[in-house]
């Protein structure tokens, strides 16, 4: 079955990993997505890490992953002809995303408003660190950005570490990838009114925006309370418990966010007296005595396996053990969700295993069905449903505006 996004096109000219996220979620949903590459590739296809039997190096696991059931076009958009081809692109499609620094469109004469004439209906999608000037020009819309420094000025790392003057970078890249959702979400919508219309937009989405929205509660703490939330460990400043406690083989984590639960952990542990004392009746009083409550907790998880704790909580309680990545692969949610992917890889005998779409339908399913393409790969096939001849597309490629 195709994906619920069949026929749609969509023209990528992004790089690095927010904007090739957001593009990876339209092709998971069946988009047409044509990436947009330098003739000698886009550099993060040098990124590791590689199959050990790999000769070739086409690309590594980090292109791999945000690249699957896309098509490549090598294309030198600082080439009048490289750049007429765009626009021919631009004309067929219904959406084009990039994630270059303000003004760098526009200075390769490619900018919204030039494709916008060409294509009325045309959706054209920005992500920067910053945002762009045609949004609200940001004092800082000239800087570069990457995920790190999104996470940083976004709140993220503000409010992540083990104490009030540590803070730490969260592991996964959510500085690029949650503005990468928020712009898919914003194309979608956008796309929605052009159909309807037949009128296109500029969207953009600032990094540093993105962040921010991800961190709303640190916003109304500061608004409610006039202080600044910071760093406290692996615990909620609202719920309690809810956090981070040991096991004998690791770390588990458990939260009571109603009352409730706390009522059943009670006597889980064996306290059904903690139920009913006034330290810990509600959410408030337990926040009141956190150290205590925890101390409580921590008390009955350490002498238990991870196993053990997860078969006395079942389903009475929220719990789940913190996971590493074998322990992922290994879970039969895993598999009963078809949530890793294996793929081919260039220039390995073994296949690859990537993570899946976590959106799912049941009209629509979508999913990953193709690798990620070596560079140009597809740019005979793409350069032809422009019109163009073979004989036409040798010379390009000759003249280096393809590859």
């Amino acid at each position: 079955m195709a994906g619920a996004l069949a026929g749609t096109k969509v023209v990528d000219l992004t790089q690095m990993l927010a904007g090739p996220y957001c593009t990876m979620m339209l092709a998971d949903h069946g988009a047409e997505v044509v990436k947009i590459e330098p003739v000698d590739g886009d550099p993060t296809r040098h990124f590791g890490p590689f199959p050990a039997d790999d000769s070739q190096r086409h690309f590594g696991g980090y292109f791999q992953s945000t690249n699957r059931n896309k098509l490549s076009l090598a294309l030198d958009l600082k080439r009048p002809e490289g750049r007429d081809l765009l626009v021919r692109l631009a004309r067929e499609a219904d959406i084009l995303v990039e994630n270059f620094r303000a003004g760098v469109m526009d200075r390769l004469g490619l900018g919204y408003e030039v494709l916008a004439a060409e294509n009325p209906r045309l959706v054209y999608a920005a992500i920067r660190g910053f945002g762009d000037p045609r949004t609200g020009k940001s004092p800082h819309v000239d800087r570069p950005a990457f995920d790190v420094v999104a996470q940083a000025m976004g709140g993220a790392m503000g409010i992540t570490g083990p104490d009030a003057d540590t803070p730490i970078k969260i592991g996964p890249g959510i500085g690029d990838i949650f503005p990468a959702a928020l712009a898919a979400f914003g194309i979608l919508a956008a796309y929605h009114h052009a159909v309807r219309t037949g009128q296109g937009q500029f969207l953009d989405v600032a990094m540093y925006d993105g962040m921010v929205s991800l961190c709303e509660r640190i916003v109304y703490q500061q608004s409610y309370t006039g202080r600044s939330p910071h760093p406290e460990g692996n615990h909620h400043p609202i719920l309690c418990p809810f956090g981070t406690f040991p096991a004998r083989d690791g770390q588990v984590t458990i939260g009571c966010p109603r009352d409730s639960f706390w009522v059943e952990l009670a006597g889980i542990m064996e306290r059904p007296e903690l139920a009913a004392d006034p330290r810990f009746r509600t959410n408030n009083d337990r926040l009141a005595h956190r150290a205590a409550t925890v101390a409580l907790v921590e008390e009955w998880t350490r002498a238990r396996t991870k196993a053990e704790i997860a078969a006395a909580l079942g389903e009475r309680v929220p719990f789940g053990p913190v996971n590493t990545a074998a322990d992922i692969f290994a879970d039969p949610h895993m598999a009963a969700r078809g949530m890793l992917v294996e793929v081919e890889h260039p220039g390995s005998d073994s296949l690859v295993t990537v993570a899946s779409t976590p959106i799912r339908m049941t009209a629509t399913p979508g999913g990953v069905t193709r690798r990620a393409p070596k560079s140009g790969e597809d740019s005979d096939r793409v350069l032809r449903s422009l019109g163009l001849r073979d004989a036409e597309i040798a010379a390009l490629r000759a003249s280096k505006v393809v590859a």
